[in-house]
């Protein structure tokens, strides 16, 4: 079985993230998407439960290697490292279109593991647009997988709705940050990750041509700074003076 998981480099959280041109800033404190670990953990598992080889797959500028280096950490086997600078500021249908072109030149893969949301953006959007690039199933925001018969099963909860699906494989599955405990590689997992094979590949690898994004970042402005709260104390008037606050806010 041949699984890919796909896996973003995304600027660290903690990190302060800015936009230059439109485009976020990348390269100074990027680490392996959080939610990605999770996905990883799933291939993994799975492949270590059927005898079966996962290969990390991104797509970003060239130290993007870095977060496969951390997924072939946790046991992925290669990684594949799509980087062309046509791809600069690349929405997610043109994400979309290139990793499934990827995919294909992999070939044979049964199944594509996706995390729940890439923590740069948070739209959430790119499982489903790859799914149809690659028009396979998508099983979404999965906290349980399982795959037997040719066939993956995925539990979800929507609110107070529990659901399992089942589609045949080939498929794509989502996996949220409750579906597994991602394992923290040790010294002999971070030195054999050094020779697992990364390959890098460009669009005129794939076969494809540099088009404009459909989406762009026409401005943006930095987040105001938060502003000093009124404390009241209640003298038994504190009730009223929280409405009159309301009425002048215009907040009923």
């Amino acid at each position: 079985m041949k699984i890919v998981v796909a896996v973003k480099h995304v600027p660290d959280v903690q990190s302060d993230r800015r936009l230059e041109d439109g485009v976020l800033v990348r390269g100074e404190e990027d680490v392996l998407n959080e939610l990605d670990e999770n996905a990883v953990e799933a291939a993994v598992t799975l492949a270590e439960e059927l005898d079966g080889q996962v290969v990390a797959l991104t797509m970003g500028p060239a130290d993007a290697e870095d977060g496969l280096r951390r997924a072939l950490q946790m046991g992925a086997d290669s990684g594949v490292l799509v980087t062309d600078e046509a791809l600069e500021g690349a929405d997610v249908p043109t994400t979309a279109r290139v990793l499934a072109a990827a995919v294909k030149q992999i070939g044979d893969v049964d199944l594509v593991v996706t995390g729940m949301s890439a923590l740069d953006s948070m739209t959430s959007m790119l499982p489903g647009a790859l799914a149809t690039a690659l028009q396979v199933p998508a099983l979404t925001l999965a906290s349980r997988l399982e795959v037997a018969d040719g066939t993956v099963t995925v539990t979800r909860t929507l609110g107070t709705v529990t659901e399992t699906l089942a589609a045949p494989l080939p498929a794509l599955v989502s996996v949220t940050d409750q579906a597994n405990e991602p394992r923290y590689p040790n010294f002999a997992a971070m030195r054999a990750a050094k020779k697992k094979p990364v390959e890098e590949w460009g669009l005129a690898d794939l076969g494809l041509e540099a088009h404009a994004p459909a989406v762009a970042v026409v401005e943006a402005q930095a987040r105001p700074a938060r502003e000093t709260g009124t404390i009241i104390t209640d003298a038994g008037q504190a009730g009223a003076q929280l409405a009159a606050w309301l009425v002048d806010k215009q907040l009923v």
